[in-house]
C-alpha cells in the first residue's frame, strides 16, 4: 500500500466519530442542500439500484432512501466509517462493503446509479475508478459526483481560500483531535482543482452525456454522467 493510501485511510479512520459533526459545522449546514440538489439532478426513483462509493457514514445513501430508493449498497475503505453507516441506517435494504473505489465487488451492468460525495479526490486512481463505474452501470445508468471546486470569482476565491486554509483546519483540528486531517482537505482540493477535469475523464471513459453544475458560488460541483 502506498504512503498516500496509508495516510488517507488513517485520517478517515481517525476522524470517523466526529465526521458528521464536522461536515455540518464546517459547511454551516449547507452540505444538506448540496446532497439533496445532487440527488435531484440525478433523478433517482424507487426503481433505482444505487451504489454509493466512498459512502462514509452514509448521509448520501440515507438522503437517497428518503427520496424513495429501495436498493442501496455502500462502499468505503474505512472500517470505522462503515460501522457508523450501519448504525445510522439499519433500515436501508442493501449491503456495505469495505473496498477501494477502483475495485468494487459488484458485477458489471448491475446498478442503475453510482454516487460519490466528496470522495473522488481520495481515489488512488481516478481514471481507473471512473472506467470501472462505466462498466458497473446498466445502459442509461448514471454516475453522480459531488465534489469541492475552487470559485472562479477572484474576490470570493480569496475569501474561500482564507477560510479553507486558516479557519477550517483550526476548527477541524480542535474537534477531530487529528492535527493533519483538515490540513489535508484544502491541500487535496487545490491539487484536485489544478490537475483533474472530471468532465473530460468521464467522456474518455465512454459516458455519452456529461453535465456539470456549480453550487454555492462555485465552491461545489455536481457532475452527472449518463452511460
Amino acid at each position: 500500500m502506498s504512503e498516500k493510501k496509508k495516510e488517507v485511510r488513517r485520517i478517515f479512520e481517525s476522524i470517523a466519530p466526529r465526521y458528521d459533526l464536522l461536515n455540518h459545522l464546517l459547511s454551516a449546514g449547507v452540505d444538506y442542500y448540496w446532497r439533496k440538489k445532487a440527488l435531484r439532478l440525478t433523478a433517482l426513483n424507487k426503481d433505482s439500484i444505487l451504489l454509493d462509493i466512498a459512502c462514509g457514514t452514509g448521509d448520501f445513501a440515507i438522503e437517497a432512501k428518503k427520496m424513495g430508493v429501495e436498493k442501496i449498497y455502500g462502499g468505503d475503505f474505512s472500517y470505522n466509517m462503515l460501522s457508523l453507516f450501519n448504525r445510522k441506517s439499519d433500515w436501508i435494504k442493501g449491503m456495505n462493503f469495505q473496498m477501494a473505489a477502483e475495485n468494487p465487488p459488484v458485477k458489471d451492468e448491475t446498478v442503475t446509479n453510482i454516487t460519490v460525495a466528496f470522495g473522488v479526490r481520495n481515489f488512488y486512481d481516478i481514471e481507473i475508478a471512473l472506467q470501472k463505474f462505466y462498466n458497473l452501470l446498466r445502459k442509461g445508468g448514471k454516475v453522480t459526483i459531488l465534489e469541492f471546486s475552487l470559485p472562479e470569482n477572484p474576490l470570493f476565491k480569496a475569501i474561500y481560500q482564507f477560510y479553507f486554509r486558516r479557519i477550517l483546519p483550526f476548527v477541524g483540528r480542535i474537534v477531530s483531535k487529528d492535527p493533519s486531517a483538515y490540513t489535508y482537505l484544502p491541500d487535496s482540493v487545490n491539487e484536485f482543482d489544478k490537475k483533474v477535469n472530471l468532465v473530460t475523464i468521464l467522456k474518455n471513459a465512454g459516458f455519452a452525456s456529461v453535465k456539470r453544475t456549480l453550487l454555492t458560488f462555485g465552491i461545489v460541483q455536481v457532475v452527472v454522467a449518463e452511460k
